[in-house]
């Protein structure tokens, strides 16, 4: 009996909608990652692209939980000496909380080529309106 290995053309991924309003950011992540990297369908296949698109709206509504808002640092660097910035979550929010969902998605894909072409499968909008309504993406419920 031979393993089978769905080949990269049989591959056909869905789009979904999901809801941020009132989830918690771990919890919601840690789903969008599962479905991008595919680890909902039977054919997974660990070093192939076999998950799906996702679409999250309401991005600013997201919620984080304990003393967050306030203790939660957001680090960037720009490779030059002294050039160290920080900005606290509820700073984050406010400027561009579609980031707050992306860095947490990405932390959770592989650390690769096949990771870095994954992320581009999610896209993530501020209010209720975005452009893919062509893809018809189905809505998705996530607890």
């Amino acid at each position: 009996m031979r393993t089978y290995f769905p080949k990269q053309g049989d591959i056909e991924p869905k789009w979904f909608i999901i809801d941020a309003e009132g989830k918690v950011l771990g919890r919601l992540s840690t789903e969008i990652a599962k479905i991008i990297t595919g680890k909902t369908k039977p054919t997974y296949t660990p070093f192939l692209d076999t998950g799906d698109h996702v679409i999250v709206i309401n991005a600013e509504k997201i919620r984080l939980t304990g003393k967050k808002e306030t203790d939660k640092i957001y680090r960037h660097h720009s490779l030059y000496p002294g050039g160290l910035s920080e900005k606290a979550a509820r700073f984050v929010r406010t400027d561009k909380p579609e980031s707050m969902i992306e860095r947490a998605v990405f932390g959770m894909l592989p650390k690769n080529k096949l990771g870095r072409k994954m992320i581009k499968k999610l896209k993530v909008y501020r209010g209720t309106v975005h452009p893919h309504e062509a893809q018809k993406p189905e809505r998705l419920e996530v607890a």
